[in-house]
Parts: C-alpha cells; structure tokens; sequence
C-alpha cells in the first residue's frame, strides 16, 4: 500500500444548521492522517479550508457560533461542485473521519463522498479514552494534550480547518492505538458511553447500576444510552468463564 493511498482524510463543516436540504454547508476544513515509512500514523502536510456557497442566508444563531457572515461566501462555490474534489481526492483515502462523524455524514453523502466509510473520533474515544471528563473536540484536546499539537492552529474553535486539525491528532493516537479495522467497527455501531450522561445517575458508570434501572435505560429514546445499558446487561447475562485447574498429576499423552 503506498502512502497516498495509505491516507485517511478528516473532515469538519461549518453550517447554516444541522438539518439537509434546509439547511447548507458554509465551510469545509480538512486535514489528513498518513501511515509515515516508520509504520506510523502521523499528521501528513495536506490540509486545507474552503469556504462554501449555502446558497441562503446564514441565521444569527449560527454566525454565533462559527462567525462566518454572508458577507464572506459571496462568489465561494457551491457545496455539490466543491465536495467531491476534497472528499474524493487524487489518490484515494481510505476512509474519512470526523468528530461525531453523522453530522459530517448528513451533508457529505455517499454520491459526493465515493461511498467512503467513515471514523467517527467520538465514537471511538469513548472505547479507548473512557477515563476522559468529557469527550468534546475540545476537552480531548486539553485533557490529553496530543503531540506535535501547534496551538495557534487548532484555534479559533468552532471553524473548519481548526476542528479538524484537532481532530486528526485525536485520529493519529487511535490509529496508533488500534487498528483501522477496529476504529471502523466502532464507528458502525451506537456510542458506548462509559458513564450515565443524565439524571440522578449522572456519571455513575453502567456497572454501578442495578439490573432494574439498566432495563429502564436499555428503552431509552436515545441509540447510544440504549446500547450502552444493553451491552452491561448482556455482559452481566453472559456465562462467566470457567478456569478449570490443571490435573494433580500429569498425564502419560
């Protein structure tokens, strides 16, 4: 495998709001993670930012946010003629990756992307960070304090080309931490949120609880609380391991 093609490509969009086709992609920042000759993940040169052509105006509620005006996507292109040159890029990847990657995933479908598969940081720094106060771009970034981080460029927060370069440090210590395969395999799945994210459990891990209000949790309206309670149940459920001991006495064959 060559490094171009040994490359996964993180992405961050900054957007008019959080609902397609209402609602537009006003920003896109990337940044990409290569497998370095030492067999390595490592944060490789190729990195960019784009501003992008809603095609509406962008509400008060979310230039807050970002601080990206109207004013600064007049003559940008639109996001149906730019995306598939930063998702599909020369050489290939071989996925895509963001923070919470269904947001990306929403406005970057499959007919820009190439069908890519996608790893989503967040997902994936709750399986191999679960000691982590919180798992927000941002508190992983402080809480951890990813190598060869420049902070000036991880700043401001909450534009394209920062949140993703924050990001594939984050991606760069997973990938460095599990394989490829893996980090896919969570993505697919729900969150596995290691505490208890609201109400009077808050922050008491799933073990804490007692079987009756893990039940209560595993119908929860929310995907990843579900399969988060379902997963301690179906841990408690599962037969324990037998340790059998060896034989007093060794045997002949």
């Amino acid at each position: 495998m060559s490094a171009m093609h040994a490359r996964i490509r993180v992405i961050d969009l900054e957007t008019t709001g959080s609902r397609p086709p209402a609602h537009g992609v006003c920003e896109i920042g990337w940044q990409d993670v290569i497998l370095a000759d030492c067999g390595r993940w490592e944060i490789s040169d190729e990195r960019g930012a784009l501003f992008v052509d809603p095609g509406r105006p962008i509400p008060a509620v979310t230039m807050a946010v970002h601080h990206i005006v109207d004013a600064d996507v007049v003559g940008a292109e639109r996001w149906a003629a730019l995306a598939p040159r930063i998702l599909k890029p020369s050489g290939g990847v071989l996925a895509l990756a963001a923070h919470r990657a269904a947001f990306e995933q929403r406005f970057c479908t499959p007919p820009l992307s190439g069908g890519a598969r996608w790893i989503c940081t967040w997902k994936c720094a709750l399986r191999l960070w679960p000691g982590s106060p919180s798992f927000s771009n941002q508190v992983l970034r402080y809480w951890r304090m990813p190598r060869g981080l420049v902070r000036e460029w991880g700043l401001p927060a909450h534009r394209a080309f920062p949140d993703a370069y924050v990001t594939a440090h984050h991606l760069r210590d997973m990938l460095n931490a599990a394989s490829i395969e893996q980090l896919l395999a969570w993505s697919e799945q729900p969150g596995l949120l290691p505490r208890v994210v609201s109400g009077p459990d808050r922050g008491r891990y799933w073990s804490e609880l007692a079987t009756e209000t893990l039940e209560r949790f595993a119908h929860d309206r929310d995907e990843d609380i579900r399969f988060s309670a379902q997963t301690e149940l179906d841990r408690r459920r599962s037969p324990a391991p037998v340790h059998r001991l060896p034989p007093a006495q060794g045997v002949l064959l």
